[in-house]
C-alpha cells in the first residue's frame, strides 16, 4: 500500500477515538455512580433521619431548623463573607485578648455561596445549606470510590454509612465547610490511588482553599509523590507527577499569604489572626489541660462527648496503622489528627475538625463486612440512635461553638 492510499484509511481512527473519548468517560462515570448508588441511598437515609430528629425538636421548642443549620456559629461568619466580602473585625465580648477577624475563614465555601445567590433566588442561609448538602453527597461518593478501589464494594458501602452515622455527623448538613473539604479530599485521594497526578494536585489545591486543616490533602499528594519516586525512579521524567506536586499546596499557601497581607500582619499574618482568635498550635498542651479539668472538675456534656469522640478516634488511628493502608491515606489522616489534637482552645470543635478523617473508619468498615447479621443490626441501630440524639443536642441545646 502506498503512502497516498494509507492516509485516508488510517486518518479517521484517531478522530473517531477522540470523538468517543468523552462518551466513554461519561459512561464510566455513570457506571461508577450506579455502583455507589446503594451506599449513597443509605447515607441519605442516615442524614435525613438525623436532620428530621433535630427539626422535630427545634420546632417543638419554637425555633426554625433552617436557621439552626445554616446560620449558627461559624456559619454566621461564612454568610457575612458571602454577602459583604472580607474585612470584618470584632472584639470578643468576654475577653480583651481575643479579637475576631473573618480572615480566619478560608474563601472557597463563601465564594460558592456567593455565586449561588447571584445565579439563583436562594437567600444566603439557604444557599449555604444547598452547598453543604451537595458537598456532603459528593463527599459520600468520593469516600465510596476510595473504599471500593482499596477494599471492595461492601467495605466501601460500610465506610460511607459509618461516616453518615458519626455522633457529630449533623455538622455534615450544616452551613460549615467540613463536607466541602471532605469531598475534595476524598476525590483527591481517589486520584492519588488511581495515579492521576494532575487531578490529585488540582483537587488538593481546591481543598486548600476550603479549610485550614486541608493542608493534609497536600501532604497526602506529597507523600504519594515520594512513594512513586521511590518505587519507580523512572517516574522522575513524568511532568504530570511534578506538576501535581507543585499545584497541591498552592490553594492553602496562597490564601495564607493573601490573608496575612490583607490583615496587615505580613506574609505569615494569618497565624496572627488565628492567635487573636485564641487558636494556636501548642502540641496538645491546652487539650491536655482541658482533659485534666474534665476529670478533676465538672463541665458541659458536649465537652465529655467531645472527649469520648477523641478517645475513639485515637483508638481507630491505631487500628488504621495496623491495617497498613496506602501511605498517602495514612499521611492525610495523621496530619488531620495532629492538627486537631495539637491545636489550642475550642475543645468542643475538635470532633468536627476530624470529620474529614474518614480513613479512621476503615478498620470498623472492614470489621462490619465480616460481622454477623445480629451484630450488624445492633451496631447500626445504636449508631443511628446516638447520631440522631447527640446531633440534636449539639445543635439545639449544647450552646457551645462546634
Amino acid at each position: 500500500m502506498s503512502a497516498d492510499t494509507a492516509v485516508p484509511v488510517r486518518a479517521p481512527e484517531p478522530r473517531r477515538a477522540r470523538a468517543d473519548g468523552p462518551a466513554r468517560r461519561a459512561e464510566r462515570v455513570r457506571e461508577a455512580l450506579r455502583r455507589a448508588l446503594p451506599a449513597l441511598v443509605l447515607y441519605a437515609a442516615a442524614r435525613l433521619a438525623g436532620v428530621a430528629t433535630m427539626a422535630s425538636w427545634a420546632w417543638s421548642t419554637g425555633r426554625h431548623p433552617r436557621t439552626l443549620l445554616g446560620h449558627s456559629w461559624d456559619a454566621i461568619w461564612y454568610a457575612g463573607i458571602a454577602e459583604d466580602g472580607y474585612g470584618l473585625i470584632l472584639p470578643s465580648p468576654t475577653s480583651h485578648s481575643v479579637i475576631y477577624s473573618d480572615y480566619a475563614f478560608f474563601p472557597l465555601f463563601p465564594g460558592l455561596v456567593h455565586a449561588l445567590t447571584a445565579l439563583s433566588p436562594f437567600s444566603v442561609v439557604s444557599a449555604q445549606l444547598v452547598v453543604a448538602w451537595t458537598a456532603a453527597a459528593c463527599a459520600a461518593w468520593g469516600i465510596y470510590a476510595v473504599g471500593e478501589r482499596l477494599y471492595g464494594r461492601r467495605a466501601a458501602t460500610w465506610l460511607v454509612l459509618l461516616w453518615g452515622l458519626l455522633p457529630h455527623s449533623i455538622v455534615q448538613t450544616m452551613g460549615y465547610t467540613e463536607s466541602l473539604m471532605t469531598a475534595l479530599a476524598a476525590w483527591a485521594l481517589y486520584a492519588v490511588v488511581t495515579r492521576r497526578h494532575l487531578w490529585a494536585g488540582a483537587l488538593a489545591l481546591a481543598a486548600g482553599l476550603s479549610r485550614p486543616n486541608a493542608i493534609a490533602v497536600a501532604a497526602a499528594v506529597g507523600c504519594a509523590t515520594l512513594v512513586v519516586l521511590y518505587r519507580e525512579p523512572r517516574s522522575r521524567a513524568d511532568w504530570r507527577l511534578w506538576t501535581g506536586l507543585a499545584l497541591a499546596p498552592l490553594g492553602w499557601g496562597g490564601y495564607v499569604l493573601w490573608a496575612g497581607y490583607r490583615s496587615g500582619f505580613g506574609p505569615l499574618g494569618y497565624f496572627t489572626v488565628q492567635r487573636r482568635w485564641g487558636s494556636r498550635f501548642d502540641f496538645g498542651a491546652d487539650a491536655f489541660r482541658f482533659v485534666r479539668h474534665l476529670f478533676t472538675g465538672r463541665d458541659g456534656m458536649a465537652y465529655y462527648g467531645s472527649l469520648g469522640v477523641l478517645v475513639v478516634a485515637l483508638v481507630a488511628l491505631v487500628f488504621l496503622v495496623l491495617e497498613r493502608p496506602p501511605a498517602p491515606l495514612l499521611a492525610y489522616t495523621l496530619v488531620l489528627c495532629v492538627i486537631a489534637l495539637g491545636g489550642s482552645s475550642y475543645f468542643a470543635s475538635k470532633p468536627r475538625f476530624l470529620l474529614p478523617a474518614f480513613p479512621l473508619l476503615i478498620p470498623l468498615a472492614l470489621g462490619m463486612t465480616r460481622a454477623r447479621s445480629r451484630t450488624v443490626a445492633v451496631t447500626v441501630g445504636a449508631l443511628a440512635g446516638l447520631s440522631c440524639v447527640y446531633g440534636t443536642y449539639l445543635v439545639t441545646a449544647a450552646r457551645l461553638p462546634m
